[in-house]
């Protein structure tokens, strides 16, 4: 049973195939901060030296996201909702501890098990940079704890005088909200239910960064897909393009936060400009062309008769693929 009326079935595969067989889809996101999350290694915000356009060649810091930290909470999600409409238990498959190698998080998104087996990704994400620079689009806050009485002062408890200020106090870096980062989720050889589940994936996760603390939370506007038999553009030249035409259209302004729909104007004209240049063969549904398929996607993933058909076929193509190839794979392995 065919999900979508707006796109053809030409796009999709009809089961996941074990070679790769040269079908791309490549969402277009732009994932939008909406409180102070933390990209963040070793304590420190993540960031890179780069280009700040194409044109212009001046060169800055731009903030990143590195791929698990936009691919992971995107797949636990999806768990999420296997486990939610019983298509998955927590203890049959334990995210990196014990995958059941069998759902499609196993077999859509990969996993490596030692010597048990391992499932090369269809789901290709790489590093996102802010379109603005590292100055603009971070703060630095003082944070300490405060005490039952609502003071920041010790009660004199460890040696410490009454009311003495206490010396729980940390520095840290957050993004700012309204900071924007281009992110390109490419799936290779989808079919319909896993185009969707990734799809659904996406438009459903809200928080990503350091998963310890209470903020963390993002928005994820898509403003199109690209069907095609290759890869696209990257995420950094996507970004530096958005950046050049923003400072054609006098839009950047570096003491205030950039105006959204400025933001996702610049980004269809870059990605159009962009795809000018491949030279490969591809189908773009970007801005009204996309709105369609995005409005039945919505409407499909927003009622459970349509979120729970989805996931079936998807766990059915899973489990068809994991018979027919991983249990192979695992037989091969004890037979060596």
């Amino acid at each position: 049973m065919a999900f979508l009326k707006t796109v053809g079935s030409k796009f999709f595969h009809n089961e996941i195939p074990y070679k790769p067989m040269g079908k791309y889809v490549h969402f277009l996101t732009i994932r939008i901060t909406e409180s102070y999350p933390l990209f963040q290694t070793d304590g420190e915000l993540n960031k890179a030296r780069v280009k700040a356009g194409v044109k212009d060649k001046i060169t800055i810091s731009r903030l990143s996201m590195f791929k698990r930290k936009q691919s992971t909470p995107e797949r636990l999600v999806g768990r999420e909702l296997l486990r939610n409409y019983g298509l998955m238990t927590a203890e049959e498959c334990e995210y990196n501890v014990n995958f059941a190698m069998d759902n499609p998080d196993c077999i859509i998104y990969g996993f490596a098990i030692g010597d048990s087996g391992s499932e090369k990704s269809k789901v290709v994400v790489d590093t996102a940079f802010s379109i603005t620079a590292f100055d603009e689009s971070h703060e630095t806050f003082t944070l300490n704890a405060p005490y039952e009485n609502g003071t920041m002062a010790s009660k004199g408890e460890n040696g410490s005088k009454p009311g003495e200020v206490t010396s729980r106090i940390n520095q840290q870096d957050h993004i700012r909200p309204q900071v924007f980062f281009p992110s390109i989720v490419t799936l290779k050889d989808p079919t319909e239910a896993s185009f969707l589940y990734v799809f659904n994936n996406i438009l459903r996760t809200r928080h990503y960064g350091a998963q310890t603390t209470r903020t963390g939370r993002v928005r994820n506007e898509l403003i199109g897909v690209i069907f095609a038999d290759g890869e696209i553009t990257s995420n950094l030249r996507w970004a530096q393009v958005i950046y050049d035409v923003m400072k054609d259209n006098q839009t950047l302004k570096s003491s205030e936060p950039l105006d959204e729909d400025d933001v996702i104007t610049a980004a269809k004209i870059a990605i159009e400009s962009l795809m000018s240049d491949e030279f490969i063969v591809h189908t773009d549904l970007i801005g009204d062309a996309f709105t369609p398929l995005l409005s039945e996607v919505k409407a499909l993933t927003g009622s459970e008769t349509g979120i729970k058909a989805i996931l079936q076929k998807a766990n059915a193509e899973a489990k068809d693929y994991a018979n027919k190839h991983i249990t192979k794979k695992k037989t091969a392995a004890k037979a060596g």
